[in-house]
């Protein structure tokens, strides 16, 4: 069946639209609380992050549930992954996070986890659709749920994220600068860092309900490699707007993207003989990580864009590694679901385990050149289909042989045609990838 509300990662948009608004969300929260919440001692965690409107949001869904008879536990500015985890601790039948995640403070979303902490599955979401379309109907008084706040959540997944590293190790010695975008971990991740020991200088930790993602954070690094370079920091992290999320940066002011994290954490569970199976990445992770993890006898295994596909391939094989060159990293040996802080504690492991810093670690990687241009378009309609693309689709894979590749994808959330070309060749790369660009371009046109 086709989706009418959720996306592949929820629900998402700008706050005011025709789902991100008051009305809606409340209804969302009565309708998930019909299929998630029925039951003996039934309750359903809320968490968000530190935009303005979600105090708005919260409110809605704790009314929603409320009326639908299930109990609320609130759980305040929290990461999306430690709402995951604290919906296990607390055996609650599920998880709600309100965050746009990387977007800016001007968007907002929603997005469930199940009682065990990972995503819902499709057959759900399409059960909450249904209730949706139905008339919204309140309980009896009597059977109204109740609202409770949970005081010491943070201080919960602090110590979840630390029990993730081995208890031998510590950080002391490292001085680390922590990027929060001030954003859902900004009062959490620098006490994981110096619980463990290590000097952390932290910036983006002063949310004000509009600043989260702004010029700071995973999408906007610069901040984080002038000042890792200023404190001469052995290295920075940097998180998005819920923490799902990690990129870091190295001794020496360079970017280190998810692709080369994922290499990292590969490398260290092989070394510990933890590895199985293979690797799963993306149709965009980088053509240097699948030939480098073949050096060492293991397969990356691509999946469509999105952790989703990710996740389920994961599950469906028992594998336990995979990731995604935007930072979203999932590790099932540790946790359910994707986790920056989790993700940077792995590779601080390594790093104290092999006494190498980022750059002696990503040694045996050799990253492709690559270049992405998104062609926006008034119509995607046929572009695809165009008889002038596909030949010079034809033409560029070509070109480049088993020495680069070509993916043409469309945007899933926008009008876009995504141009993404690789190869050995910077010069070539950057050629081809406008030419394509032109010729999708041209084509939308005609549409």
């Amino acid at each position: 069946m086709k989706r009418k509300y959720f996306g592949t990662d929820g629900i998402r948009g700008r706050v005011g639209d025709d789902k991100i608004n008051p009305e809606f969300i409340l209804k969302l929260g009565w309708a998930a609380g019909r299929v998630l919440g029925q039951g003996v001692d039934g309750k359903i965690l809320i968490g968000k992050d530190t935009r303005i409107s979600g105090y708005m949001f919260e409110s809605a869904l704790e009314a929603g549930l409320a009326a639908a008879g299930v109990d609320i536990h609130l759980l305040g500015p929290m990461p999306t992954p430690g709402i995951a985890y604290l919906t296990r601790t607390f055996r609650a039948q599920a998880g709600i996070v309100i965050s746009a995640s990387h977007n800016p403070h001007h968007d907002n979303g929603i997005k469930f986890f199940s009682s065990d902490g990972s995503k819902l599955p499709d057959e759900v979401e399409m059960l909450i659709e249904e209730e949706m379309d139905k008339p919204m109907e309140t309980v009896g008084s009597q059977f109204l749920g109740k609202a409770y706040r949970i005081d010491d959540a943070a201080g919960r997944y602090i110590e979840f994220c630390k029990s993730t590293v081995p208890s031998n190790i510590s950080f002391q010695g490292m001085k680390i600068l922590v990027d929060c975008a001030n954003g859902a971990a900004y009062h959490i991740a620098p006490h994981v860092f110096e619980e463990m020991g290590a000097e952390v200088i932290a910036i983006g930790v002063t949310p004000d309900g509009l600043n989260i993602n702004k010029d700071v954070g995973s999408t906007h690094m610069e901040k984080l490699r002038v000042a890792v370079l200023e404190q001469g920091a052995d290295l920075g992290i940097a998180l998005d707007g819920d923490a799902d999320r990690v990129l870091m940066v190295d001794s020496a002011g360079e970017i280190i993207d998810g692709d080369q994290l994922l290499y990292i954490i590969a490398c260290s569970r092989i070394r510990n003989r933890e590895f199985q199976g293979a690797v799963v990445g993306t149709l965009m992770s980088n053509l240097g990580l699948e030939h480098a993890l073949a050096d060492k006898g293991i397969v990356l295994d691509r999946v469509q864009v999105g952790d989703r596909y990710i996740m389920e391939r994961l599950k469906e094989r028992s594998w336990i590694l995979g990731g995604e060159s935007s930072g979203h990293i999932i590790c099932l040996d540790r946790t359910t679901t994707g986790d920056g802080i989790v993700s940077a504690l792995q590779i601080l492991v390594e790093m104290r385990q092999t006494g190498q810093d980022l750059g002696q670690l990503l040694g045996g990687l050799k990253m492709y050149p690559q270049k992405l241009i998104n062609v926006r378009l008034k119509s995607r309609d046929g572009v695809l289909e165009n008889p002038a693309v596909i030949q010079a689709l034809a033409d560029a894979e070509k070109e480049l042989g088993n020495r680069g590749r070509v993916l043409l994808r469309p945007s899933g959330t926008e009008p876009l045609i995504r141009v993404m070309v690789e190869g050995i060749d910077l010069d070539q790369v950057e050629e081809i990838a406008a030419r394509l660009a032109g010729k999708v371009k041209e084509a939308g046109s005609k549409a």
